[in-house]
């Protein structure tokens, strides 16, 4: 299939530190072009890859410090999508909702990957202003939320299997704590876990200009009054395998609709288990008393942290492994791409070829 992929212009396609989205947009573009489809990615220049890359602007928005508004650049790109939107047979979109308005004549040949939370009053109008929008969810909880749409599937996101290295005995006697310092992401959770459990907490973790007071007045005062906690700061690819394969056990304490939680994920790939909140998808990733534990409250999260020792890593790994590989992504995403109603019309069209005898 000839497969346009369009990825977010706030981290490069893959991220270099923090960025979830573009990471996966990264993983899927690959993995189908190692599959032998025709692809072309439209991300920001100082993305690397093997499709055929459209450079819209010459790095990430984040990293760039001329950038003061995101707007006109997505809709340069999305221009740059218009024109050559006949090139391709399925055009895939991880933008969000900016696109919408342009795609109404060919939508049938295109799926928006909703990778951000639903449950936000301000979304319900857009939503039914384009009920026929073929859209594809992250988990099925994320779905909850919204009016009537035209769901083409759920597709659970996926790594490359040698991404992570797989490690039997960690090392690092530390419990994790990946992601972003926000109040969603709940680190003072964490925190406490650790600390009434007796453990070390390395804390692997951006903090965000949004979220810099939450940190200067609530977290980062947690961290110096807890001799127990290690701030590291914003990690890279390079150094999470070290990070997540050394640990005892990630902490997942999210207080939020989680749409998918790609940490946790990444932690199984290594074999370390997870012990997260119920919330969000966090149930239909964790197997619980397999690949991690689930908990409901902080006093089931000091007890899950004690009984870590019951789970076996490999048991661990060989959950990420049947379940949340890059080549188990790009194979759901392919099946759903071949049900939408545009592309089925076109494989209609196509002639047949006469078989000589």
């Amino acid at each position: 299939m000839k497969i346009a992929q369009i990825a977010p212009l706030f981290e490069s396609c893959p991220p270099k530190l923090y960025g979830g989205t573009e990471r996966i947009v990264s993983y899927l573009t690959e993995e189908l072009v190692r599959q032998g489809h025709d692809v072309t990615l439209f991300a920001s220049g100082d993305s690397q890859t093997s499709a055929n890359l459209v450079a819209c602007g010459d790095m990430a928005l984040r990293l760039n410090p001329a950038i003061k508004d995101w707007l006109p650049h997505y809709i340069v790109m999305l221009e740059q999508v218009r024109q050559r939107a006949d090139e391709f047979d399925v055009l895939h979109f991880h933008v969000d909702m900016v696109h919408y308005p342009l795609i109404r004549d060919f939508a049938d040949r295109t799926v928006t990957t909703q990778h951000g939370r639903l449950d936000l009053p301000d979304l319900m109008p857009f939503y039914k202003a384009f009920p026929e929008v073929p859209l594809s969810s992250i988990s099925d909880h994320q779905r909850l939320p919204m009016p009537p749409v035209n769901w083409a599937g759920t597709v659970y996101h996926g790594l490359p299997q040698d991404l992570l290295p797989f490690s039997a005995r960690p090392q690092g006697g530390y419990l994790a704590f990946l992601g972003r310092i926000s109040p969603e992401k709940r680190p003072d959770r964490a925190i406490e876990i650790a600390t009434a459990a007796g453990m070390k907490l390395k804390m692997a973790a951006k903090v965000d200009k949004a979220d810099q007071h939450y940190w200067d007045t609530v977290i980062g005062p947690m961290v110096a009054a807890h001799p127990n906690v290690e701030f590291i700061g914003e990690i890279n690819e390079a150094q999470k395998a070290d990070f997540l394969g050394n640990a005892t056990a990630l902490l997942f304490p999210i207080d939020w609709p989680e749409p998918f939680g790609l940490v946790m994920i990444e932690a199984m790939a290594c074999g370390t288990p997870v012990i997260a909140f119920r919330c969000g998808s966090v149930p239909e990733v964790i197997d619980h008393g397999l690949s991690g534990f689930i908990v409901d409250n902080m006093d089931e999260a000091v007890q899950a942290v004690r009984r870590i020792g019951e789970l076996d890593r490999r048991e661990v790994r060989a959950a990420f492994d049947a379940r949340f590989t890059a080549t188990r992504m790009a194979n759901d995403y392919v099946d759903l791409y071949c049900n939408l109603a545009g592309v089925r019309a076109a494989m209609r069209r196509q002639p047949v070829r006469a078989v000589s005898a």
